[in-house]
């Protein structure tokens, strides 16, 4: 049996989410201890769990809850997924971006993100996928529209993965974003996803943000860390600003980066490494050693 707290944990969304979706719609049903707290079986964090992979994959809260009653329902003779294959689905992207082929690109989301964990997909999918796709387009197989076609499909995808993990409010805040001129953004919002699943309070700034806003979005909320990623040596100066200009107005705040290029920033930095779940898993650890205890119990 499960807490709500080590629920929520195990599922990757807050408290509050389990809370509405068992109330709302009738899925992960909880018992109640003589004192009122929620207890959960392997049963309603395995329907919970599907209910999560489904909202993450895109579906509306409504039709996830749906199909995951009739799921739990039909019971494990259901006809399994096949299994996915990274190298062919990696081909799959970068031929719809060549093609123009958003319904497929929808498809293949889908299937891939309903398949497994948000983390495991984008750490061992969808990630290197994605440079897959930027290969194509350096050796001129892809399009720059086709190239944009994908990547807006991808943002669109992560974007629902951050929104139905939940704010996690009363979770230690993390100010995540790029530095000045750096656009490639989707892998820091899929970071920013991840964090969010690991339990933390996230506020997403973006590609491209100026160094000063970097020191007046720490400033405006007691935030406990900020991120950026370091996706190209280029990069690497305007990280080093955006570093100092966050030492410089919160003197000692965890500042994190992660991205390829992330062994350029400076060397105060915390290295998040170059996967989201490990890196996210790796920040709420940090910060979790500066909060105090939580309670057993929460209900």
């Amino acid at each position: 049996m499960y807490t709500i707290k080590r629920a929520a944990e195990q599922v990757g969304v807050s408290t509050s989410t389990l809370r509405a979706w068992e109330s709302r719609y009738g899925v992960g049903a909880a018992r109640r201890t003589e004192a009122g707290y929620r207890l959960y079986d392997d049963r309603a964090v395995r329907a919970l769990s599907l209910m999560q992979s489904l909202v993450a994959a895109g579906w509306s809260v409504r039709a996830a809850a749906e199909e995951t009653r009739q799921r739990m329902a039909s019971g494990p003779a259901r006809d399994p997924e096949p299994a996915a294959d990274d190298a062919s689905d990696a081909e799959a992207l970068v031929r719809a971006a060549e093609t123009f082929d958003a319904p497929g690109l929808t498809r293949l989301l889908d299937r891939r993100f309903s398949a497994a964990s948000f983390e495991s997909v984008a750490d061992a999918w969808l990630l290197p996928a994605l440079r897959d796709l930027g290969t194509g387009w350096e050796t001129g197989r892809v399009s720059v529209a086709g190239e944009h076609l994908v990547a807006h499909g991808v943002a669109r995808r992560l974007a629902a993965a951050y929104d139905a993990a939940g704010s996690n409010p009363g979770a230690p805040t993390v100010v995540i974003g790029l530095p000045p001129g750096s656009r490639h953004e989707l892998g820091i919002l899929a970071f920013a996803a991840a964090a969010r699943r690991a339990g933390l309070a996230t506020t997403y700034l973006g590609a491209d943000v100026p160094v000063s806003d970097w020191a007046t979005a720490v400033a405006s909320h007691p935030a406990a860390a900020a991120v950026l990623a370091v996706p190209m040596e280029a990069d690497a100066a305007a990280t080093e600003a955006a570093v100092e200009a966050l030492g410089a107005r919160r003197p000692g705040l965890l500042v994190a980066v992660g991205g390829a290029a992330q062994d350029r920033a400076p060397a105060g930095c915390l290295r998040l490494g170059h996967e989201v779940g490990p890196g996210a898993a790796l920040l709420a650890r940090e910060l979790g050693r500066q909060q105090p205890p939580p309670s057993v119990w929460d209900a």
